[in-house]
């Protein structure tokens, strides 16, 4: 009995216990730059201490200075200051919108003291409201400004739902005028201890309200119009589509929508039924996947806002290094939202060479009296065998398939970040890639590459400069992509492309004896070119590869900087956060160097690769050309028959003193 009654209240204590702890997990931590130990998605035990000896590095990126653990515990990665500057600058020119509109200008640091032409990019309005440059807003009073690190009692409530540091919040703070607040929420008790003391280091806790909450949870919470954030800025490790349903519902009427992609492996077509259960698209293998997985997740955040009556409007999509980033507005509409089908398409793709086709899923029609009359699609555009060699189709989408820049507020961003060049670090950057999206042509989604183009034929590489004047000089329109240096976006259907690349065969032959009969190189270059722009007419096509002027853009021409080079050793995606921070470390490289090329044959070293060759004969003193002698590395010795039946004669090398090859090099009889 008395065993019974001490298990009985030894159990009531640990009870007692448990709430206690689940009360203070509650009430929240409290509000000290000291920090309990790491948390993942806001659980750790109770009662314990951050360990005195624990180490941080001080990190200052822009106008932020961020205290970072030394182990990985948080989770950072120095290569996207990229995507943080061009946030700031895409949220700086939102800004100016939405306050333009109630009569407030915004001064951004080393800007000159100039009205800016403040456009309505809202489609609720017909046409676009300009203000002309000196036109004050307010007639008859002084115009209201909005500066750097201020509040603004009517500027914008921002959410960052993923903060871990709360890096990206702070520089908001410091760095976008025109603010009422910035949310930077983290699941994570101990990011949200690091957001707290990074506030106080940045001086910025009037503007910064540090949250510990479950994103979705949040973001579901302020539903109502009163509470939702004009900007919500999602940048998850890994795919965020579990996100996506909140944050369109989150954000205010033409609020923007900030969202990082970096599950790039699943967007670009290696797990097409993962693709498809995270973003309800199927993606495909192809040289425009980077492109094609910004039209699938601008599918996939379209999709989740048409159910509850809304409808999304992209303002710039950019595809750089290892992820993807869309900056896209959310307005509400029945009307807009019946017109969402027909800015759908699948995507048809031979598997042989590459042409693609697009069938969209919806038709919008023009019926009597200006109403738009909305029905299905008819196709499809392909038969079941491709047209030009013979290969099947593989399926994929949905994607988007309208224009998925706004070049107007491009344009915006691009001339406020080349008339400040000193306000960002990737300023450069910035400017290169804004450059080559204006250049696109809006309405041609995705592209082919030179160098598919080039090995689906068997045939030698033609210059960018040329093929784009081919193409120029038959009457189509073509530019570049900032997602691929090598691509080709145009107008002209590949049967055009293909004429074009017969043409340029023709003049770097292929030996036609070489290809099989099955293959789309011998079956694409069996057609000889016709003129396909002109159905009725019957004469052959010869393309002209003379260089147009115009062929090569303004920002090719001036060497506009597009691709990073390598900012450190292993850069790319860094490894997930960790409690405790085990995954970062000098084991941790030791162990990178350890796994290097482990599926591959371990080389050897000298002494063995040199007692391995001894063992081949030498072609040359079998002929009496050796001049080697003791010095050859390969045999001398007489062969016997059953010698000569196992091993082939080897040549004799050029130089002495032979490396082993690398691992994975093809060794044995018979190697020079």
């Amino acid at each position: 009995m008395s065993h019974a009654r001490a298990v009985l209240r030894f159990t009531l204590s640990l009870r007692s216990a448990g709430r206690l702890c689940s009360a203070r997990f509650m009430e929240g931590p409290p509000h000290r730059p000291v920090s309990p130990p790491a948390m993942e998605n806001g659980t750790a035990p109770c009662g314990e201490k951050r360990p005195p000896d624990t180490q941080e590095t001080t990190v200052t990126e822009g106008s932020a200075k961020i205290a970072f653990p030394s182990a990985n515990e948080v989770f950072y990665n120095p290569v996207q200051e990229f995507n943080r500057d061009l946030t700031c600058a895409v949220i700086t020119e939102f800004a100016r919108i939405r306050l333009g509109a109630k009569g407030i200008q915004i001064k951004v640091p080393g800007e000159k003291e100039v009205q800016k032409v403040v456009v309505d990019l809202s489609e609720q309005e017909q046409d676009k409201a300009v203000l002309k440059e000196g036109a004050d807003p307010a007639p008859g009073n002084q115009p209201r400004t909005a500066t750097v690190g201020e509040m603004c009692e009517e500027g914008l409530r921002v959410l960052e739902g993923l903060a871990a540091s709360g890096l990206r919040s702070i520089r908001f703070a410091r760095e976008v005028p025109g603010l009422r607040s910035v949310v930077a929420n983290d699941a994570s008790a101990r990011a949200v201890d690091l957001i707290r003391h990074n506030v106080q280091l940045n001086e910025v806790a009037h503007l910064v309200q540090p949250s510990q909450a479950d994103a979705r949870m949040l973001m579901y919470q302020h539903q109502r119009v009163s509470d939702r954030f004009d900007v919500i800025d999602l940048d998850p490790y890994g795919s965020p589509a579990a996100f996506l349903d909140a944050a369109v519902q989150a954000v205010s009427e033409g609020g923007l929508l900030c969202v990082t992609c970096t599950d790039m492996a699943v967007l670009a077509g290696n797990s097409g039924e993962t693709c498809y259960s995270k973003y309800g698209a199927m993606a495909l293998k192809s040289r425009a996947c980077h492109e094609m997985a910004l039209r699938i997740v601008l599918h996939s955040l379209d999709l989740r806002a048409n159910c509850y009556q809304r409808f999304v409007v992209p303002l710039l999509s950019i595809s750089a290094d290892f992820y993807i980033r869309v900056f896209v507005r959310v307005f509400t509409g029945q009307a807009k939202v019946k017109a969402s089908a027909s800015k759908q398409a699948l995507v048809f793709q031979c598997v042989g060479c590459g042409a693609f086709h697009l069938q969209r899923l919806g038709k919008a029609s023009g019926a009597p009296g200006g109403r738009v009359k909305f029905s299905a699609a008819c196709g499809p555009p392909v038969a079941p065998e491709c047209e030009h060699c013979g290969q099947r189709h593989q399926l994929g989408g949905p994607l988007w398939v309208e224009p998925i820049h706004d070049l107007d507020f491009v344009g915006r961003v691009l001339e406020a970040v080349s008339t400040n060049p000193g306000r960002f670090h990737t300023s450069e950057r910035i400017r290169g890639v804004l450059s080559v999206v204006t250049e696109e042509l809006p309405d041609v989604p995705l592209y082919y590459t030179l160098d598919q183009l080039s090995s689906t034929i068997h045939c030698s590489t033609p210059s960018l400069l040329q093929l784009r004047s081919a193409l120029l000089h038959a009457g189509f329109r073509v530019s570049l992509s900032h997602a691929c240096k090598n691509a080709v976006k145009t107008d002209a259907p590949a049967s055009a492309l293909w004429d074009i690349m017969r043409c340029w065969e023709k003049q770097c032959p292929v030996k036609r004896e070489r290809l099989s009969e099955t293959s789309p190189a011998f079956r694409i270059l069996s057609v000889e070119p016709r003129m396909t722009a002109l159905p009725a007419a019957d004469f052959r096509l010869q393309a002209n590869f003379t260089i147009r002027d115009d062929a090569n853009p303004s920002s090719r021409q001036r060497g506009l900087k597009r691709f990073q080079a390598n900012p450190e050793a292993n850069w790319g995606p860094r490894p997930r956060a960790r409690p405790g921070g085990k995954a970062v470390g000098e084991a941790m490289e030791d162990r990178r160097r350890l796994l290097q090329n482990k599926r591959k044959e371990p080389a050897e070293d000298l002494a063995q690769w040199a007692a391995r060759l001894k063992t081949f004969p030498c072609k040359r003193f079998k002929k009496g050309t050796c001049q080697r002698g003791d010095q050859c590395c390969y045999s001398h010795r007489p062969l016997t028959p059953e010698a000569t039946a196992e091993a082939a004669p080897a040549d004799c090398p050029q130089t002495p003193n032979q490396k082993p090859p690398g691992s994975g090099a093809t060794t044995g009889p018979g190697v020079d």
